[in-house]
């Protein structure tokens, strides 16, 4: 079945025993992955989660239907993610939704499907599948998706907090809703004691402290200077300064630069285009030269990876600073063989 992103809340909320199987399909993988942990938390944090991989399911195929139907180990609650899932598992959720029984439910997460591949279409006419295209929110529907997440925490948003956590985040579903989680535990809010988000919350405890700090960091890694990024890192270290907001940093001016060269392969001149209003005056020129540099597919692959690094940091437990500074060192050498 298809379902409205309200509906699909719902069932995986309260982890619908009349649903198997939960398809996320579409080009937004953090919003995908940030909807299956709802599932997760519904299932209780004691539950066993087994994972498994659109690969593993085409060359065993009947796995799915297996686990789906396996008791957990230790008699508990038990539910199965597949990553990358594609048109090769196509046997694999055709046995699932059949089978006499299923007690697990599964969540896919699927970036590759198109709308019209068979497996969406397997899922969108089984009554125990819901179907959901997972799609990068649009700058229209920025504030109502941050305040509709914030709601769920138990935080109002005021004035320009929405579009403000929602610009922090680079448009990250799953990067927003941990700074919102990290915000309602700050405030002590919850949905049954609501409390008001301001700008002086977001100022206390908010990742993103601006670009101005990192600007000599951001501007090696784009200029594929490993050397000299590397001496920025360690002395933003020294400083004490949190990596998340050089990530963040480092991915809006990727981003901006894409646009860009959006604009230059339309047909206009890289002297037009930093001229604009998206190019500081002083970054005119580092910019022009990046231009020439910087291939489409290139950007691409280094923001999708600088957004991973950030969604890695946000574990419990993880290298984060370690991971944040691989990640932009990563981009240095890109920027390097752009060259």
């Amino acid at each position: 079945m298809k379902a409205t992103a309200n509906q699909l809340r719902q069932a995986l909320d309260s982890a619908n025993p009349a649903i198997r199987f939960y398809l996320l399909h579409g080009p937004d993988e953090s919003g995908a992955r940030d909807l299956a942990l709802r599932l997760a938390r519904a299932m209780g944090t004691d539950a066993e989660r087994v994972d498994l991989d659109g690969a593993s399911l085409k060359a065993d195929p009947g796995r799915l239907a297996a686990e789906a139907a396996s008791l957990s180990l230790f008699g508990g609650a038990r539910h199965i993610r597949v990553t990358a899932l594609g048109e090769e598992s196509l046997d694999a959720v055709a046995m699932l939704l059949s089978a006499a029984r299923a007690g697990n439910p599964v969540v896919a997460i699927a970036p590759t499907l198109k709308t019209a591949g068979k497996v969406v279409k397997l899922a969108l006419a089984a009554d125990n599948a819901l179907s959901f295209a997972c799609y990068p929110p649009e700058a229209a529907d920025a504030d109502r998706l941050a305040a509709a997440i914030a709601s769920e925490h138990g935080l109002r948003t005021t004035g320009g907090t929405a579009s403000r956590l929602f610009a922090a985040s680079g448009g990250d579903r799953a990067v927003l809703t941990r700074e919102i989680e990290k915000l309602a535990l700050y405030l002590d809010a919850a949905p049954e004691r609501p409390a008001t988000l301001d700008d002086a919350a977001i100022d206390a405890v908010g990742a993103d402290l601006g670009e101005a700090e990192m600007a000599l960091a951001i501007e090696a890694a784009i200029g594929g200077d490993a050397a000299r990024l590397g001496s920025e890192l360690a002395r933003l270290n020294e400083a004490g300064v949190s990596m998340v907001p050089l990530v963040r940093g480092l991915v809006r001016r990727l981003m901006t630069l894409s646009e860009l060269q959006a604009e230059v392969a339309a047909g206009a001149s890289i002297a037009s285009v930093i001229e604009g209003p998206r190019v500081f005056f002083k970054e005119k020129a580092a910019t022009g030269r990046a231009l020439r540099h910087w291939t489409p597919q290139r950007l691409s692959g280094a923001i999708d990876h600088l957004r991973q690094a950030e969604r890695g940091m946000m574990g419990a437990a993880t290298a984060g600073s370690i991971i944040a500074e691989a990640a932009c060192l990563a981009v240095a050498r890109a920027g390097r063989s752009a060259r």
